[in-house]
Order: C-alpha cells, then sequence, then structure tokens
C-alpha cells in the first residue's frame, strides 16, 4: 500500500513538469510562426507592415464550461492558436508567390511591347533609299568652319588607295591628287573634312571609310552627327540604298542632338516617298516636326513642307 502511494505521488509530481514542457514547446512554435507571419505580411502589405493578422481562433478570457465536457486546457488553446497561425502563413504564402508570377507577367508583357515599338521605329529606316538631291539646309554638307574643300594640307601624303582605285589608273590619280588631314589641331575637324572632300571628288568608297572611322574615333564631337549623316549621303550616291537608310537612322538614334539628326530624318522620309511608301514618309515628318520643330529654319520648313505635299500627308 504504501508503495503505491508512493507511485501515485511521483505521478503527480512529474505531470506538471510535462505539462510545462509541453507548454514551452508550443510557446516557442507560437513565437516562430508569429514572426514568419509578420515577415510575410510586410512582403504581401507593406502598408500594415508590424500588424499581426488576428488569429481565426482566439482562446476565451474567461473559459467556457460545456455540460459533459471537460474544460479546454491552456495546451489545447496553444494549439488552436498554432494550427490558425499555421493555416494564415500558407495563405498569404501563397499570395506573395501569385503576387511574384503576376509582376512577372507584367515584366514579360512590357518587355514585349518595347520590342514591338522598336521595331516599328526602325521599320521605315530598314527600308530601301534612293539618292536624295541637296542637302537639307540649302547647301552641302559643311566643311570646317572657317576652311574651303580648296585650302591645302600641311601633310602630303596621298589617300589610301581601294580596289577599285587600284584597277583604274585615272581613280588612282583623283585620290592622290586629295591631301590628307594636317596632324595636329582638332583632328575631328581635320579627319571630317578629309572624309567630305573625298565625298565631294565621288571617291565614295574611300569617302565611306574615312567617315565611319571619323564616327568611331570622335564619336562625342559635334562632328560625328555631320559624318553620319554625310556616310549616309556616300552610300546614296553610290548606290547603295539600304546601307543610307540604315545611315540615317543611326544618325537619329544614336544621336538625336546631333546638329543633322533632323537633316538625316528629312533625307529618310523623302526616300520613303520615293519608294512609294507615302504613310512611312508621313510618320517620319511627324516625328521631325514633334522633336526638333521648335529647332527648324525657315528654309528647313519649306523643305519639310515639299515634303509632306509630296507624301500627302494630312
Amino acid at each position: 500500500m504504501r508503495n503505491l502511494m508512493m507511485l501515485c505521488t511521483g505521478i503527480v509530481m512529474i505531470l506538471p513538469g510535462v505539462a510545462a514542457a509541453q507548454s514551452g514547446t508550443v510557446e516557442a512554435r507560437v513565437g516562430r510562426l508569429e514572426s514568419e507571419m509578420r515577415a510575410v505580411q510586410r512582403k504581401v502589405f507593406p502598408g500594415g507592415a508590424g500588424q499581426l493578422v488576428q488569429p481565426d481562433i482566439v482562446a476565451p478570457t474567461t473559459p467556457t464550461e460545456i455540460p459533459g465536457a471537460p474544460v479546454s486546457s491552456p495546451i489545447v488553446d496553444l494549439a488552436a492558436r498554432v494550427s490558425s497561425l499555421e493555416q494564415q502563413v500558407a495563405t498569404l504564402t501563397g499570395q506573395a508567390e501569385q503576387n511574384g508570377f503576376q509582376l512577372r507577367q507584367l515584366r514579360e508583357q512590357f518587355d514585349a511591347y518595347k520590342a514591338a515599338t522598336d521595331a516599328k521605329l526602325a521599320a521605315p529606316a530598314a527600308a530601301t533609299a534612293p539618292a536624295v538631291g541637296g542637302a537639307v539646309d540649302g547647301g552641302d554638307p559643311a566643311p570646317i568652319a572657317g576652311a574651303s574643300p580648296s585650302r591645302p594640307l600641311s601633310d602630303s601624303r596621298p589617300a589610301a588607295a581601294t580596289p577599285a582605285a587600284a584597277a583604274d589608273p585615272d581613280r588612282t590619280a583623283r585620290l592622290a591628287a586629295i591631301k590628307r588631314p594636317a596632324k595636329g589641331g582638332d583632328q575631328a575637324e581635320e579627319q571630317y573634312l578629309y572624309g567630305y572632300r573625298l565625298w565631294d571628288a565621288k571617291l565614295y568608297p574611300e569617302a565611306q571609310a574615312q567617315l565611319k572611322k571619323t564616327v568611331a574615333d570622335f564619336p562625342a564631337s559635334r562632328r560625328a552627327s555631320y559624318a553620319q549623316n554625310l556616310l549616309g549621303r556616300a552610300y546614296l550616291d553610290d548606290g547603295k540604298p539600304s546601307l543610307a537608310s540604315m545611315a540615317f537612322y543611326d544618325n537619329y538614334k544614336k544621336m538625336p542632338d546631333g546638329e543633322r539628326a533632323p537633316d538625316s530624318l528629312l533625307y529618310l522620309g523623302q526616300a520613303l516617298v520615293k519608294l512609294d511608301k507615302p504613310a512611312d514618309a508621313c510618320r517620319v515628318y511627324a516625328e521631325l516636326t514633334d522633336v526638333y520643330g521648335a529647332k527648324m529654319t525657315a528654309a528647313f520648313k519649306a523643305d519639310l513642307a515639299r515634303g509632306r505635299t509630296a507624301a500627302r500627308c494630312k
């Protein structure tokens, strides 16, 4: 009998410890889940950060006794809270994943729209363009200020011969008559002037190579826009309208603030009219007016008006 009483006493002493251990474990789970809930809420609902969603099941302040049923213990109440929190974490996590998926879809749609828009803008430039006579501003591409094409250059070395020049003695002589730019000074202007001289002498392959080199070597110079526009004209005069159209479009796209960017757009519009694409030409003219309308000279506006009339723009 005495042994039985000692055993009962031991069981009574152990039970509170077991209950306390279980309660501590559940409390730790509740704390961890509540911390996760806050983190998920900050991600899904930035405006409500720091406000924990109340559990669907809340332990009553005063235990309610149900006839014929035992009173709910703290461990049972904590377990109910844990289950509620787990369900809410799963719901919020699913919503966060859904939001992320929708954001990815929006980004992909925007990228597709941007690519389609760029393709539409580039389409007119991809079309071939016949030669257009005369510069937009009423004269040929401007040489260096204060220097005429006939000004002698201090460097007397002849220009490099091309295959066409090697097969044509007369062409070789014409190429040799053009002096290279002088060393020293503003090399961007010297190199542009050399390309201009080659173009003016109708040595188009040599002019194309020189003008491309000028743009590549001096992209920050104001003469880069001149050289790119003149490159397009050199291609046109050489019977390469496809390359010319790309050169004109590149001048506008890459150097929209360049001094010859408006000229390149107007050449492109006139070329599209020649290609029987007046609708595309009108779109180019509209872009030209929107971007450069406030900076146009009277002569430029007259050229634009003639172009719009030829294209029958509304």
